[in-house]
């Protein structure tokens, strides 16, 4: 695969590296306490095993039918397709499929297991809103994101989150059940579970920390792939700026799938931002500003 077009951003590497590496620190941590306070670990993690495999193969499907979004063919939208097939050839890309949303708020997301196994979705209000230009910047972010393999990535990362998380569950359920039991015979199962709490809060702010790294190399991939980090900075302030006037209703419909789009669906608060999947759009601008520098050769 040619790298020419998308080059390094060595500061977000390091900055991934440490999350992720700081991720398998507490995960190695979680797995010694558990055995340490005799916990069937086995089983969690075969079950957690199982969950994760439906949700990576299955993740497209899912995805789809939950942002109701239909697959079209080219004749249906020969425009959309053409951009698409035109920027996955760019970035040596096996061509996904190419989906619509019937929703005013306008977004994008791609999914799917692997590069030849995507799909890429774009809303109604998004064709509506943006330029042809502005409309490629969206389409190579979210083909990056294809490229980067940040659904496989983000899957692993989230494996043991989902494992403290239902030791959680098991925990409560545990206390419930057996009352008074529990604090004679269920040592091992509450130090599991006060730990899982742990692991679990540490891990989904790395988890988060990351899933915004994610997006930044996302918007360096399509400023490289298209050549112009100013076309998508314009979609991006069109997109916040149109969803600001769409209807509650219509948001709230979309916010559960606000992790897959370009944009929240939501304004972002500090504490937001904290725990966001994405990065501030003032944080995101000035990256792509500095990226357009870097391009015109101007320090």
């Amino acid at each position: 695969m040619r790298q020419q077009w998308y080059g390094t951003d060595r500061s977000l590497q390091v900055r991934m590296f440490i999350t992720m590496f700081l991720l398998s620190v507490v995960y190695l941590f979680f797995v010694g306490a558990l055995l340490s306070a005799g916990f069937d670990a086995f089983s969690v993690f075969l079950f957690a095993t199982l969950m994760l495999g439906v949700q990576y193969f299955f993740s497209d499907k899912i995805v789809l039918f939950s942002a109701g979004a239909r697959i079209v063919s080219e004749r249906e939208a020969p425009q959309l397709h053409a951009l698409v097939e035109r920027l996955a050839q760019q970035a040596d890309l096996p061509k996904p499929k190419v989906a619509i949303i019937d929703t005013p708020v306008p977004n994008a997301f791609a999914t799917g297991r692997n590069q030849r196994n995507s799909v890429v979705a774009v809303t109604r209000g998004l064709l509506e809103t943006l330029t042809v230009p502005e409309l490629e910047a969206v389409l190579a972010h979210e083909l990056t994101h294809i490229r980067n393999r940040d659904v496989m990535v983000m899957t692993i990362a989230s494996f043991f989150a989902m494992v403290a998380q239902m030791i959680m569950r098991w925990g409560l359920w545990w206390g419930s059940m057996f009352g008074d039991r529990r604090r004679r015979d269920g040592g091992g199962m509450w130090v599991a579970f006060l730990v899982s709490v742990l692991v679990w809060i540490i891990s989904f702010i790395l988890i988060r920390a990351l899933s915004r790294y994610r997006e930044y190399a996302a918007d360096r991939g399509a400023a490289l792939l298209t050549g112009s980090p100013s076309a998508l900075a314009s979609a991006l302030v069109k997109i916040s700026g149109t969803m600001q006037r769409v209807p509650q209703k219509d948001l709230r419909e979309v916010e559960g799938l606000s992790a897959f789009f370009i944009v929240p669906p939501r304004v972002q608060s500090f504490i937001a931002e904290l725990v966001g999947t994405h990065p501030p759009l003032e944080k995101r601008l000035a990256y792509l500003e500095r990226l357009q520098r870097e391009m015109a050769g101007v320090r």
